[in-house]
């Protein structure tokens, strides 16, 4: 959120992401000789049928006449944007087993590697190969592995890549078997829309289905699940198969569970489709100051903008209303606690919020943690607020090196805050409302990068909210990621997609409700939140921030979200009648633009 007009941010967090490249490799070995039982298991290495057996991210990749190594074709494949024009197939191996990868490559920082060996994932490149040059490697699987991606991609903002006879040499695997039936399928949390589902994973599964009264809902990689969009008070039964490229097991044995009456998360007052906007309150800018008695009934969270740190490592947040040589219109301390108990007795939630555009916080020691607690409660305890929003932005959040699990995070910014958060809900209870409202580059960019890499030099930031939301979530009452300001993302169709329409916010939200692997590992998969804990953030007007969407375009989206209609060309993988709604920057802006926004969720959602 910002306090004047919307910094070009997104564009220049990928760009030093693009920017930022390894500085050190080499080509490997020649390799060793194959034994005599070995073959060639890569399918059409030579690429001389087309891109058959490939698959390239992005529609990066192509197959050229020209230039070739052997044959009459060859990949070309060009990296754009956050792609880094990855072309993949996934080959059946043997276990315990050793297998040489050897491609021909031209072109400037070209890898080559391969993925899910069971053992050490193995990758080599080339800074610079103006002409053809053979990278090779060598792999051993794991006891289990039957299965290996092997790929090569470029680098992120450089030139076009070629790659030719491209071949992986080991024992042939056996044929793939259809996996065993799942077992120990067991419910787990339940909310009043959602059941949580967890099973015993099946050997030689690549994936899982899951079936609600005998119809699927769900696809997922992992052991676990969350089917939402449930009705409260009802009886569900589930059962789950395993699925590989042979096919798909039988079905499980059902198990049955039972909807909660109320939603769960903090700020049970909420009701079942919200609007949550910010409010200007420590700062004027061009949309003017609205005194909290003057804000429209039509809000039902109020965030008030923003509590800010002193230093940026202090922990210490203050907030104050902004002065009258800025704001000539702004009320007494005496007359603003005074509508926020108005608004409350009207049933609205007020919030602080704290970060912003301006307010980095960056919770480094456990002293900065404590002095965190302490201050925001003061400012939640003066003013008699509800709970906190979180809208940690630019370099508030980042990853060190080798922290790499989302599930179990490492780096103190990011464990203090954490615990910070989970110290104020145990002192202020259920009702304590917790919201977020991070950027798409600290979340949904996490599909396909989370902090500084498998090889370093990656932006440490990328995918950084992932293990606060996570850790978090059973505390979490709203979600509602910033679909402004943003470059492009990749959804889960693999496609990029832009700002400004229905598109960006159904595919942002699908992610959000669907789950996702983090970095592409399929072993590391966030799981979907609840849909009543989601809002899909935008800007009130044109003048509030980049990707402004009109009211058609919203409610294109929300069709798509809850209805499963109009949702254009991206199939989403559910329909969440229980998304919770909207939120905006901001009500100030809203005012502004004669509130088109908030006019619009009202007439949208018979507020």
């Amino acid at each position: 959120m910002e306090r004047t007009g919307p910094p070009a941010r997104f564009s220049g967090l990928l760009a030093a992401l693009s920017a930022a490249l390894l500085v050190a490799g080499g080509l490997a070995a020649s390799a060793p000789s194959a034994a005599a039982a070995d073959t060639d298991l890569a399918r059409n290495g030579g690429f001389e049928a087309g891109l058959d057996g490939w698959s390239c991210t992005g529609g990066s990749g192509a197959v050229v006449s020209t230039p070739t190594h052997g044959g009459t074709s060859a990949l070309k494949a060009t990296p754009a944007g956050s792609d880094n024009a990855e072309c993949s197939q996934t080959v059946t191996v043997k276990p315990d087993s050793t297998y040489t990868l050897s491609a021909w490559v031209q072109g400037s920082y070209v890898y080559l590697g391969a993925s899910g060996t069971g053992t050490t994932d193995v990758s080599t490149w080339t800074q610079s190969s103006p002409g053809w040059s053979q990278l090779t490697t060598t792999f051993k699987t794991g006891a289990a592995t039957t299965s290996v991606k092997i790929y090569t991609h470029g680098w992120y903002g450089t030139p076009t890549y070629y790659a030719d006879d491209l071949t992986l040499v080991g024992p042939g695997g056996d044929p793939v078997a259809i996996p065993a039936t799942p077992t120990g399928l067991r419910a787990g949390t339940t909310t009043s829309s959602s059941v949580a589902l967890s099973w015993s994973g099946s050997t030689g599964a690549a994936g899982y289905n899951v079936y609600r009264g005998g119809t699927k809902v769900l696809s997922v990689t992992g052991t676990s699940a969350t089917v939402t969009g449930l009705a409260a008070s009802t009886a569900y039964s589930f059962q789950v198969t395993a699925t590989n490229s042979a096919g798909e097991s039988a079905k499980s044995a059902v198990v049955t569970a039972t909807t909660t009456a109320g939603g769960g998360g903090g700020g049970s007052g909420l009701p079942t489709h919200a609007l949550v906007g910010y409010l200007h309150s420590s700062f004027a800018n061009g949309s003017g100051y609205t005194r909290m008695a003057d804000v429209p009934d039509s809000w039902d969270v109020i965030d008030l903008a923003f509590g800010e740190p002193t230093s940026v490592t202090s922990g210490d947040i203050r907030f104050s209303l902004c002065p009258v040589s800025e704001c000539p219109n702004v009320e007494s301390v005496a007359e603003f606690k005074a509508a926020i108990k108005a608004k409350q007795a009207a049933g609205k939630k007020v919030l602080i919020s704290i970060g912003g555009q301006n307010g980095q916080v960056q919770l480094s020691t456990t002293a900065a943690r404590d002095t965190f607690v302490s201050s925001v409660s003061k400012i939640i305890d003066d003013y008699g607020l509800d709970g906190l929003d979180i809208d940690f932005e630019g370099h508030s959040l980042s990853l060190n090196t080798g922290d790499t699990d989302f599930r179990s995070p490492t780096t103190p910014v990011i464990v203090n805050l954490i615990s910070a958060v989970k110290t104020l809900k145990a002192k202020y209870g259920d009702k304590f409302v917790l919201t977020m409202a991070p950027e798409t580059f600290f979340v949904q960019l996490g599909y396909q990068y989370y902090g500084s890499g498998p090889w370093g030099g990656q932006d440490p930031r990328a995918g950084a909210y992932l293990p606060v939301i996570h850790a978090l979530r059973d505390d979490l009452t709203l979600l509602h990621v910033q679909d402004y300001n943003s470059g492009s993302i990749m959804g889960l169709d693999n496609q990029y997609h832009s700002m400004g329409g229905a598109d960006f916010h159904i595919a942002m939200t699908d992610m959000l409700l669907t789950g996702f692997p983090v970095a592409g590992d399929t072993t590391k998969v966030f799981p979907a939140l609840r849909p009543d804990q989601v809002s899909v953030g935008l800007p009130a007007s044109t003048q509030a921030g980049n990707g402004y969407t009109t009211p058609g375009e919203v409610n294109k989206a929300l069709n798509c979200l809850t209805k499963k209609t109009d949702c254009g060309s991206y199939a989403t993988h559910g329909t969440w009648p229980a998304l919770r709604g909207l939120m905006t920057w901001s009500i100030n802006w809203d005012r502004f633009n004669n509130g088109e926004f908030s006019k619009n969720f009202d007439a949208y959602f018979g507020g």
